[in-house]
Formats: structure tokens, sequence, C-alpha cells
């Protein structure tokens, strides 16, 4: 199985050996005896290890090491080659082969020839460290998702029950859904405006680029533009065209995933699309399928069109666990849409880049980049000034592999606002400015600023009033922006105070925007919220930049404010797509070593010198490293409904798995500085749920006057003051 899994990927050999001998260390009298009802350990994950490092030879040998990791992480996860507990090169060192019988020689004849796959051959030496550190784990992936399915298979039998994996495969149902879509976009079709009109072209653009050679691709198209529908369709008849086995849709934030998958499954069927990220709510597949069949297919993505997070999906490339490994070889041959590429983490930039540029150089993958605010990764950014310099880490062969008709005119054509920049405002010239416009959003950089310049408004009396931030649970802002839009659009009074979470992604559309001080591509976010549908003159559809003295931006803001600087006194047009390339550019160039900040490139080493010292990489290290989200905070469960409490009720059922009840709860959590929490812990405010259980996991809010749905939770002065103070 784990041969036929990595088939696809030319590690056919290499899997095989590696699932032949995976359990090899069964072969010793300890774990014989434990079959037969020993209490006694039998650990039996290094013995393969150790033996394949023996058995390959010459070029093959570091697919050796490759399998080594995998066969000695299939039940704790990939190893560090060197570490100060549990390495991989201790472990083998302190195996006695002498304790296995040798029959297993009898019994089968591992293969050990031509392991390199033919790919790797072709790469050439540039990244190969990364290269290689990648292929191991995708290695490790066809093996442990043979052993958990053959595990599976097992206890099917005994139980007498049949897992429910039987999603359609994207091939057979393609012509059906691409029939579906052109059925929906038919009825959708609205020559109304410009903006539709432009939609449609660039729809009939995208899709006709999709017989295009598979590999990278960029979408740059004006926020408003139809990006999400066209990259789909692309998708779907890029698949077509060259065979993709796979649909997967990325999107950076989860509080706008459930928008973007429901289109899909009104577009394609309910039962060709997969939801999975942190925040899923399994009770809603319920009358659609069954939750078993849900979880499944979240272990190993095996439905046809998957939507998922950043976090979700490159996580995942870098992890190190087998449950969260397992799916990778599913990801190889897939159609990639990357939404709103522009939020890949700076600090994390150059091994997302380079795992973009691996799954699409080696793993069949197409990858979109898709964006209004395209992050300058074209090669041609990072010129080669000296004879064999190595490319840049961001580099991309990205030169005629723009998916839109024309970026710049686009541009020109779709713009639909005016940027001013007025300075210092304070909160109360900010309050004064949207008193004069019934509908207008104001978008802060932190959540104080967003908590105070919303009670001031409540205190001056503004009508329509919202404040929306992680201070509400993602349960509450879900509904919050239902309300806005309706607000919207029935014309009534909707005065929006909210951070940075509704730029990315959210259809939203304003006649005024105000914004604070960022970098360009969060301004040119922000506008995607000003006069989006474009039925208002962009003359007088502002979005106005300001500096809000009293709460100074954190730090890395204000490198990109500076950027920002430099581009307004060299560019007329700010939202251009040069501006903002060149923008991209700058702050690579500034950043620098910060953009690879946990040197995870560096945690994958060989001596290419001295090949017999082989590899020395840091798997466990870089999993526990690779964070895309760093935000420093704590959780606290807010339990407010029924369903919520529900699911705290579970936390005392310990044959209830964590992870199931942690899924369920993620829509009614409110993330909150470390100092905070331990405040709120010692004044009863909070405490654990089911400690003894389930230990500090579940931290849930016991008083329920600190949280309402329009200030969300106010942690502030939940101390020694006192409750009465804390809620005023």
């Amino acid at each position: 199985m784990a041969a036929q899994f990595a088939a696809p990927l030319g590690l056919e050999r290499a899997a095989r050996l590696a699932g032949l001998l995976h359990d090899l260390g069964k072969y010793t009298p300890a774990f014989q005896r434990r079959l037969a009802g020993s209490n006694e350990a039998a650990p039996h994950s290094i013995a393969g290890a150790a033996l394949v490092r023996e058995l390959v030879t010459g070029r093959d040998s570091v697919m050796a090491e490759l399998i080594a990791y995998a066969i000695s992480g299939h039940h704790a996860g990939l190893p560090d080659m060197i570490a100060v507990s549990g390495g991989l090169a201790d472990r083998v060192k302190e195996f006695d082969a002498t304790r296995l019988d040798p029959i297993w020689k009898a019994e089968f004849t591992p293969n050990t020839a031509h392991l390199v796959p033919d790919f790797l051959l072709r790469s050439g030496g540039t990244y190969l460290e990364f290269r290689l550190a990648f292929l191991g784990r995708m290695l490790f992936s066809c093996l442990v998702d043979a052993d958990y399915k053959e595990t599976e298979a097992f206890y099917s039998i005994v139980d007498g029950t049949i897992p429910d994996r039987s999603w359609p495969t994207l091939t057979n149902i393609l012509r059906e859904i691409s029939s579906r879509f052109d059925s929906y976009m038919a009825a959708k079709v609205n020559l109304d405006t410009e903006v539709n009109r432009l939609r449609g072209d660039i729809l009939r653009h995208v899709r006709a680029r999709a017989v295009e050679t598979p590999g990278l691709f960029t979408l740059t198209v004006p926020t408003g533009g139809g990006k999400t529908l066209a990259s789909l369709a692309f998708a779907l008849d890029h698949a077509r065209a060259h065979g993709h086995t796979r649909i997967i849709y990325a999107i950076p934030f989860t509080s706008i995933i459930d928008q973007t998958a429901d289109i899909f499954r009104q577009v394609l069927g309910d039962d060709i699309v997969l939801e999975h990220h942190s925040a899923i709510e399994e009770q809603k597949f319920e009358q659609r399928q069954s939750r078993d069949k849900l979880r499944l297919a979240m272990e190993d993505w095996a439905a046809p069109v998957l939507v998922t997070t950043n976090v979700q999906l490159f996580e995942s490339l870098f992890a190190a666990r087998p449950g969260r490994c397992r799916k990778l070889h599913n990801i190889a041959n897939s159609v990639i849409i990357l939404d709103e590429a522009q939020t890949l983490p700076r600090h994390l930039m150059i091994p997302c880049v380079r795992a973009i540029d691996e799954l699409a150089r080696n793993y069949g993958c197409s990858i979109v980049l898709c964006t209004a605010t395209q992050p300058a990764l074209d090669a041609r950014h990072f010129p080669i000034s000296k004879p064999k310099q190595t490319p840049s880490p961001l580099a991309l062969p990205l030169e005629g592999r723009e998916l839109a008709p024309d970026p710049d005119e686009l541009a020109r054509r779709l713009k639909r606002v005016k940027l001013a920049f007025a300075g210092n405002m304070n909160n109360s010239e900010l309050i004064e400015a949207v008193t004069d416009e019934p509908q207008a959003l104001v978008i802060v950089n932190s959540r104080k600023h967003a908590l105070d310049l919303y009670r001031e408004g409540q205190q001056v009396g503004l009508e329509g009033l919202v404040h929306l931030t992680t201070r509400q649970v993602a349960a509450h802002r879900r509904k919050i922006l239902a309300d806005v839009r309706t607000r919207l659009k029935d014309h009534k009074p909707c005065r929006v105070i909210a951070t940075s979470l509704i730029e990315a992604g959210v259809d939203i559309d304003f006649p005024r925007v105000w914004r604070a001080e960022a970098g360009l591509d969060q301004i040119a976010q922000a506008a995607g919220r000003c006069n989006r549908e474009g039925k208002r003159d962009p003359a007088t559809s502002l979005v106005t930049v300001f500096c809000a003295p009293d709460y100074p931006p954190p730090s890395e803001i204000r490198g990109l404010i500076g950027d920002l600087g430099r581009m307004a006194a060299k560019y007329e047009d700010l939202l251009s797509p040069a501006a903002i390339a060149d923008y991209f550019s700058e702050m690579f160039w500034r950043l620098d070593d910060k953009l690879d900040r946990k040197k995870i490139m560096n945690m994958f080493d060989i001596d290419l010198a001295n090949p017999k010292q082989g590899t020395n990489f840091s798997y466990r290290s870089a999993a526990e490293a690779f964070r895309m989200i760093e935000n420093g905070m704590d959780p606290v469960i807010v339990a407010y409904d029924q369903k919520a409490k529900m699911s705290v009720e579970k936390l005392r059922n310990e044959s209830i798995p964590n992870g199931l009840i942690a899924r369920e709860l993620q829509s009614y959590i409110v993330q909150v500085p470390p100092l905070a929490r331990v405040r709120l812990l010692a004044n009863a405010h909070v405490s654990f749920e089911s400690e003894g259980l389930r230990g500090d996991r579940f931290a849930v809010l016991r008083t329920d006057k600190l949280y309402s749905e329009e200030t969300g939770l106010i942690w502030e002065n939940a101390d020694y003051l006192g409750l009465e103070e804390c809620v005023l």
C-alpha cells in the first residue's frame, strides 16, 4: 500500500522498502512475549531504521537515511538526527541487531536498488538539502497513511464495521462538476455594471489559460474582480486538461473560510467539497454525510475538492507527527489555489516559498498565487549579478505565468477608490468624521484602539455603531458580519469599528473607509472594502489613511509604514501593480534574514563534500518552530449558547477525545494575553474544566458578565478591582 501511494510521486521503490522494514523490530523475543500477554516494553520502530542503512550503499545511501527517519518515526513522529535525547543517531547506535530473529531473512528479501527518484537527479544542487528533507516527509506520509489504513482495515474486521471513505475521484466527476459550474455562472450573468462586465472578461481569459503547462501561476486581480470563481474555474479546466487528482483552495483566515466553502458547495455540490480547518463545525454536516466520513477525509484529504487554511496546509507540509503528515502524498498532483497570497507570514516567507516551489517542481502540483496585491516573488525581481550565484530563496519562475488579462489595465479599469492621507486623527476627530457618514468603516491596528473608539462612539450616540474584533468569538463575528451586510443592503445606518480581521477576503462594501497607517498591502486590502461593486463615483469613494498618535502601531507595522512612505514619494497611484511590486521588493530587501526568523532552512543539512557523514535533518525541531500564527496568546472558551455549553459538558466524559471537543469549541474561543488569563484564573472568572481529566487545556469563562456580543471579552481589569469595576 505504501508503494501504491508513492508510485505517482516516483518513490515507489523507497516506499515499498520502508513498508517492508518498518515493523522489523517485531522479530524479537520481547515483542513475541508481548503478543502472548506480557506487559514488558517492546519498542520496535528502530530496528528497520538501523538495518536499512546497512543494507543500502552507494548513491542510494541518502535514500536509506530518509527511509530510516520514516521508519523510526512511524509512531512517535519524524525525529531529529541529533537531539539531547531520542535522536535518530543515538537510537541507531544503541540498537542491538543480535536481538532480531534471523528468520526474517527467509521470509522476505528487501530490494534495495534504484531508490533515488529520477526527479531528484534532474533537480540539480540548488537547495538540495531542503528538497531531500521534503522528499523524506512525502515518503513518511506514504508509510504512515498505509500503516493507519492497514490497522483500520484489521479493526474493521474485528468490529464488523466498514469505514466510510467513499469520496468520488476528481477524474471521474470533473465533467459533471464542470457542467454544474457552467450552469451556475450562466444563471449568475449580470452585465449591469462595468465591474460585472470586467468579471466576465477576467473569467473567460483565465479559463482560456487552463491549457498552459502545469506549474506556478499568478492571478492578479483587484479586490472585487471575481478572483474566487475565476480561480475555481481555472482549477477545474486545468485539472481536466492535465489530469490533476485534487483541487485545494487555501485561505488565510478561518473568519472567511465558511464564505468560500459555502460558495463551492453551492456551485459543485455538497458531497464534493471537504472543509478542513481548526474551526470546523462538524454538526453542520450531519444532514449531508456522516461525521465519521468527514473525520476520515480530514485525516488523509481524500476528497476531490478541499477548502482549508494556510495554517493547515503549510504546517502540515512542515509537520513531524504521523497524523498530520499522512495527508501529504495526497497533496501531490493537485491544483492548489493560494488565496490572498500576500498574507503568507513574513517570518516564514522563505520556507513557505521553497515548499511552493518544491510542490510545483517535483510533485506535479499547479499552484496559483491569487491576490490583488501580488507579493513580488517573480525571479525577475531578484536578478543574479554574479556567475554561479545561488538564486534568491524567494525567487519563483513566474515570467509569462500571469492568468489575468493585463493586470495594469485591470487596476486602471477597476479603480474604485481614491486614497487620501489625513495625518494625525485622534478618536474625537474620527468620531466626528464618521458622524457625517451614515455608512462607514474604520479599521485600526489594535483591539484596544477599536474598543476605545467604539465606546466613545456609544457616548455620543452614533447610530448603527458596530464593534468587530477578535475579542468576540468567531460564532458572534459571523452573526455581526451577516447583520452588517443586511444593513448596508437596506441603506440603514452602519458604522463599523474593526481591526484588520475585516480586510482580507470579507465580501463587504462601504461608501467610505478610514484606515490607520499600515503597510501598502493592508491599505490596498482595506480599499477593497470601499465601493467594492463599483456603483459609486471613485472620486468620492475615499479611503482615508490616518495616523493614530495615541495608539502607536506595533514594531512590525512601523517598518511597513516606512516602506509605504517611500512608495508614496515615487508613485502617483499607490494601488497600481507596479507600486505594490516595488513595495514588496523594498520590504523583502529590508527584512532579509527575518524572512526565515526561526532558521527553518538551516535545520536540514548534509555535507555534500563528504556524503558519508550523512544527513543532519531536524524534522521535529522544524515542526515545533514552524508556526504560522505567533500571537503569544492563551485561549479562553466563552460558552455563551446551549451548543457551546453542551460541548463543555462533554469534557467531563472521559470517553470523548480532546481533539473532537476542541474542534467543536473552536468557534467559541477568545485569545487573551497570558497575564490577563492568569488574573482571570486567580479571580475565579475563568477556570479549567475537568482539570483532573483534561489538565489545563480547556479554560472556560465562568463570569458571564465579562462577555457581550457588542464588546466581546473584557479582561483588562479582571483582577483585584472586582467584578463591578471590571465590567464598567
